[in-house]
């Protein structure tokens, strides 16, 4: 159990705030803006972060400053992430932390050209809600709860924690009942995962297959998605990721075809077996992009 949780005082930033708002949601300890002294350090109960010159979990030291140049892009939230055994799921799921890690270790410039956009991009994206909470973070020497800046950074780990949490679920959820299809077409074969109607339903089942496919590291190959219709009892049936072989408006005038989006991302089907599911993916396939 943590009684406080210590980071470095003057300027704060996104890793070590993120950092921060994690353990508070974790643990509810108040917060202390000051350099660590040894015996917090070498006390587990006292989480250093972003500071110290040390990392080590087991005594709750979550600094990165130390690791080599050559180290790969880290921050401190990516070692509070691991330590908690959602680091994983957290760089699939949350497509800004590796960003976060890059600008925190490399600075905004190499971060820009490892983007590849201009350096003038890396602040186009900030907003004054960044803006604000770093700087009434950076003002404070001490949080507790009751605190309205304390109570926002608990909302923040809370709904980080949460939202990987529920994506696991939808991982294993899906896992333990989707098949993945290879549908011959002319010269091709079309990918597509297949989430059968189940008792209970799964939870937004359009968004627990899009969340299988991207955990299991099967986007590269995957062309499509079928899942429960939530508002009949047939399926929908989209592209995953803009695939740009798929135009389901190409089926629209099907007659098990209610509804198909004009700009061909899915459909809406009455129909409930495999093998007319399957057809109606290669009604839409379009032999060249």
């Amino acid at each position: 159990m943590l009684t406080t949780i210590l980071t470095h005082p003057g300027g704060a930033h996104k890793d070590d705030l993120l950092a921060v708002c994690v353990l508070i949601a974790r643990s509810g300890a108040p917060v202390v803006r000051r350099e660590p002294t040894p015996a917090e350090l070498d006390d587990p109960g006292v989480a250093v972060v972003d500071v110290g010159g040390v990392h080590d979990p087991a005594r709750s030291n979550f600094d990165h400053h130390h690791f080599p140049r050559e180290h790969a892009p880290t921050c401190a939230l990516s070692l509070v992430l691991e330590d908690l055994g959602v680091y994983e799921d957290a760089l699939r799921f949350c497509d800004w932390l590796e960003t976060a890690e890059w600008f925190d270790s490399r600075g905004p410039t190499k971060t820009a050209a490892w983007l590849g956009v201009p350096r003038r991009a890396i602040s186009q994206l900030n907003s004054p809600i960044d803006m604000t909470l770093l700087r009434r973070f950076a003002q404070k020497t001490r949080l507790e709860a009751g605190d309205p800046l304390y109570e926002y950074m608990r909302f923040v780990g809370e709904d980080l924690l949460e939202h990987l949490r529920v994506a696991r679920e939808r991982i294993d959820f899906v896992a333990a009942r989707a098949e993945r299809w290879q549908l011959p077409h002319g010269d091709s074969v079309i990918e597509a995962v297949f989430l059968p109607r189940t008792d209970p339903p799964a939870d937004e089942p359009s968004i627990a297959v899009a969340s299988y496919v991207r955990g299991q590291d099967l986007g590269d190959v995957t062309a499509a998605l079928v899942y429960p219709d939530r508002r009949g009892g047939g399926y929908g049936i989209s592209r995953y990721e803009d695939h740009p072989r798929l135009d389901f408006s190409r089926v629209q005038d099907e007659p098990d075809v209610h509804f198909a989006h004009k700009s061909g991302f899915m459909c809406k089907t009455s129909a409930t077996e495999p093998a007319r599911l399957q057809a109606l993916i290669r009604g839409a396939w379009l032999e060249r992009p």
